[in-house]
């Protein structure tokens, strides 16, 4: 028997299964969530020019401390009526441009104004430029701001605005299909029958993959019968960057997800992982789409969707960074050491550290509810006492 694939080498192979999808260009109000398909590199400095940081009087420092004449007033937007004389002040709002030849800020609370004459009132400025936003202190024409495979904060849609990007440059978003597979499941809130369960999976995969993909629909269901799972493998294929099947995938007589695939002109890249949930894991292609064949128990479908799915949607959305985040923390609890696999134990991080459940079935769904993070634990690793450090990766 073939040696089973480690995490890293199966992550590695399904990011290979395609490249970022093709990019385009939207409005920054879509954008939320999006990946960047090309650097944005500021074409302006912000600010333009200096400007004031404070409402007050723009003054020159070498004339503290006053008084001044008022010369005139500048509001943001507007151009200065002239540059200011020595002895001068113009009163400013935030946001306005300076004077030529004006280089600091008295805030107002500090003076008082009778008539066109200033007088300092309070400690004044304590240093040339003070309350002064200084001509590219945001950044400057040239900057690299954001580079490729940026995923589009509210932040970062301000910073592409304000250095002059018309529009936001993306990468199109995977559509994905979602397929369970199983005679024992029924459609949520169906009646059910003897020996049957609400199908479950589907709609936690949907909700998983959020925004990453686009046209993830009701996931669709088929019953354990090798032709009608390939027929719909088929036609899914014809419309989707991704399909992801649910259940199916291990070595059962009723596990057809391996067979069905071939039916469909598919082929399978690897089948098993070295982990544990989630070991009889299958990936490979059908067409043009990519392809995944979670194993059927929650658990292992929630665990190999973190670890797999949800990074490949990622990559072809054009991430730069779509594998999840390995964090450390203490454990709030001894850990047993570790099997032939690795673990990935449904856990609760809290100001305590890492616990893991007492269970960890990978049938059971309830523990999914109050679960916030996966700790790692190595095959073989030794028996850790808690205040020990722990890999671990956050989940919602």
């Amino acid at each position: 028997m073939s040696a089973l694939l480690t995490v890293e080498e199966a992550q590695a192979r399904i990011l290979a299964l395609g490249a970022p999808l093709p990019p385009e260009n939207i409005a920054f109000p879509e954008s939320l969530g999006r990946y960047l398909s090309q650097d944005v590199v500021a074409t302006r400095d912000q600010p333009p020019a200096a400007l004031s940081a404070m409402d007050g009087y723009a003054i020159r420092f070498a004339d503290l401390p006053g008084p001044w004449s008022i010369a005139g007033e500048v509001a943001a937007g507007a151009s200065p009526p002239r540059a200011l004389g020595a002895g001068e002040a113009m009163r400013i709002f935030t946001g306005a441009l300076l004077p030529d030849r004006a280089d600091t800020v008295v805030v107002q609370e500090d003076v008082a104004a009778d008539g066109a004459a200033l007088t300092l009132t309070g400690d004044g400025p304590a240093s040339l430029g003070k309350h002064v936003r200084a001509r590219g202190g945001d950044f400057a024409a040239g900057t690299l701001l954001l580079p490729a495979g940026t995923r589009l904060s509210p932040g970062a849609i301000a910073a592409a605005i304000m250095a002059g990007a018309p529009a936001a440059a993306v990468h199109r978003r995977p559509r994905v299909a979602i397929l369970t597979t199983g005679d024992e499941l029924v459609a949520p809130g169906h009646p059910l029958g003897i020996g049957q369960i609400p199908d479950s999976n589907g709609a936690m995969l949907a909700a998983m993959l959020g925004d990453e993909a686009a046209a993830v629909g009701l996931p669709l269901h088929a019953r354990d019968d090798r032709t009608v799972i390939a027929d719909v493998l088929k036609e899914l294929a014809r419309r989707h960057d991704v399909i992801v099947t649910v259940g199916g995938a291990s070595v059962g007589d009723h596990d057809h997800v391996q067979n069905a695939l071939a039916d469909a002109g598919g082929a399978v890249d690897f089948w098993k992982v070295a982990m544990r949930p989630g070991k009889p894991l299958i990936a490979g292609t059908i067409g043009a789409a990519a392809f995944l064949g979670l194993p059927g128990n929650p658990a292992s479908a929630f665990v190999t969707a973190t670890l797999f799915l949800l990074p490949l949607v990622r990559h072809l959305a054009g991430a730069r960074d779509s594998l999840p985040a390995l964090r450390q923390a203490p454990l709030a609890a001894p850990l047993a050491a570790g099997g032939e696999r690795r673990d990935y134990l449904r856990a609760r991080l809290d100001a305590g550290g890492l616990t893991p459940f007492a269970t960890q079935d990978s049938g059971q769904t309830f523990p999914l509810v109050a679960a916030n993070a996966l700790l790692v634990r190595e095959a073989g690793a030794p028996a850790r006492a808690a205040g020990a450090s722990a890999d671990y990766i956050a989940i919602a």
